[in-house]
């Protein structure tokens, strides 16, 4: 009997699990779900997989864990995933992760491929599902005799259109405290051959238009490295390349106040936070004056505030009141991500939505084309959200076709492979993460 191991019970193993448990029934794998909170990993098992409290860092019972099952899934978070690889590794077992390949993994590449083993990262959403439809399409235009000219890709984790219902558009549906500090650093493109710089005070200024069909309307700005992709997608002589993020449109302006306020700072520590008002919080960041109200100084401060109701949107939530923070030692990040994650969890009737889209500019038999490629999908529930099945069914379909033997490659790996890319890819589109395709000539 083959026997897989997952490792982290978490929001975004809630579809992962269930697709394994429904392989497990058919294809008589045994499945363990390991997490430090054996009742959340409980919940998850239904009865059919076997779930243990699982300590990543109790060296034997890991390396025990490890050497009883044939592919280990790791759900953990990204820094811990290296600890995962090198077991793996040394007892000879294939190892899936949704994370991205960072250097200490890429370090065990040449170990793996010398073990026989196979280290696929990056095969969740994004990076993921991003990966293998973008290098399907490339592999393609590139097949066909096409030269790719220009490539744009983004993403978004958003609040579907039903349980849209408070002025910001948004709603948690990852990790809050990346969205509080997404951004930050300085994105970097290229963009008809001239590389091109935005620094973070500037980034949501730098928005583009993105239609989905049947999605609507959103704004994309751009992530931190898009350079790093021409290697990994074989375009390094490609003129144009970005990827970004997507937020509802009007959101950037909006929390671009937050960005110039300075309240997305995690880098120090306010004094006495924890005592302190939400609208002292703000007060902070804006000049002094005995006479002029909060609102006030934020009018002077950005005009563009009075644009979009954006004063109205920090006002719904809460940021204007005098409520204590009750954090101590809080750093600005952390005060705004409190008063965020009031406002912006899921209820538990909310669904959220995942959607994408590849922009593709190429030249084929002298003449040229666009293409975009674009996929939305809305959650189930709150627990079967998007988010959950397009991070874990890739990696679940990932870890079936690892116990099957169809994948050769070995080593440290991206799915930017079409041994490994097309059957994903196949199996989502059956389970209604399909891509549709619009080009036309221009």
């Amino acid at each position: 009997m083959k026997k897989v191991l997952v490792i982290g019970a978490g929001r975004s193993s809630t579809s992962l699990i269930d697709y394994l448990i429904n392989f497990a029934k058919s294809d008589e794998v045994l499945i363990t779900v390991g997490d430090l909170d054996i009742k959340l990993a409980k919940g998850k098992c239904k009865n059919i997989a076997h779930p243990i409290e699982f300590d990543v860092n109790n060296k034997n019972q890991r390396e025990q864990e490890v050497k009883n099952a044939d592919v280990v899934v790791s759900m953990l978070p990204a820094h811990m995933h290296r600890i995962i690889a090198k077991d793996c590794v040394r007892f000879n077992k294939d190892m899936v992760t949704a994370s991205y390949v960072s250097d200490e993994i890429n370090l065990l590449n040449e170990n793996a491929k010398n073990a026989n083993v196979l280290l696929l990262n990056e095969v969740g959403l994004d990076p993921g599902i991003d990966h293998m439809s973008a290098k399907k399409v490339i592999d393609n235009i590139k097949f066909a005799g096409g030269k790719i000219i220009s490539f744009k890709s983004f993403t978004g984790g958003l609040i579907a259109p039903e349980s849209d219902n408070n002025p910001w558009n948004y709603k948690f549906t990852w990790n809050p405290r990346n969205v509080v500090l997404a951004g930050q650093g300085v994105a970097q493109y290229i963009k008809n051959n001239r590389y091109k710089y935005i620094p973070y005070n500037k980034l949501f200024e730098r928005t583009e238009l993105i239609n989905i069909p049947s999605f609507g309307k959103f704004e994309g700005y751009p992530n931190r490295d898009s350079l790093s992709y021409r290697k990994i997608y074989n375009l390094e002589k490609i003129p144009t390349i970005l990827r970004g993020t997507l937020r509802k449109t009007g959101f950037c302006k909006a929390w671009n106040t937050f960005v110039q306020l300075g309240i997305t700072d995690d880098t120090y520590c306010i004094e006495d936070s924890e005592h302190m008002t939400y609208r002292d919080f703000i007060n902070l960041f804006l000049v002094f004056s005995s006479n002029k109200t909060v609102e006030t100084k934020l009018k002077h401060s950005f005009p563009f505030i009075n644009e979009d109701n954006i004063l109205d949107k920090i006002k719904w939530l809460g940021l204007l009141d005098q409520d204590k923070i009750g954090i101590p030692n809080a750093t600005p990040a952390q005060i705004l991500q409190k008063k965020l994650e009031e406002k912006w969890s899921l209820s538990s009737d909310d669904k959220d939505m995942v959607v994408m889209q590849h922009q593709f500019i190429y030249e084929l038999n002298s003449k040229l084309f666009e293409l975009h490629s674009s996929f939305g999908l809305i959650g189930k529930n709150n627990i079967t959200t998007a988010m959950s099945d397009t991070v874990g069914l890739p990696v679940g379909i990932a870890t079936k076709l690892i116990l099957q033997n169809k994948f050769t490659l070995r080593g440290v790996k991206r799915p930017v492979y079409a041994e490994i890319y097309k059957p994903i890819l196949n199996e989502l589109s059956e389970l209604g993460i399909k891509f549709i395709e619009d080009k036309k000539e221009l």
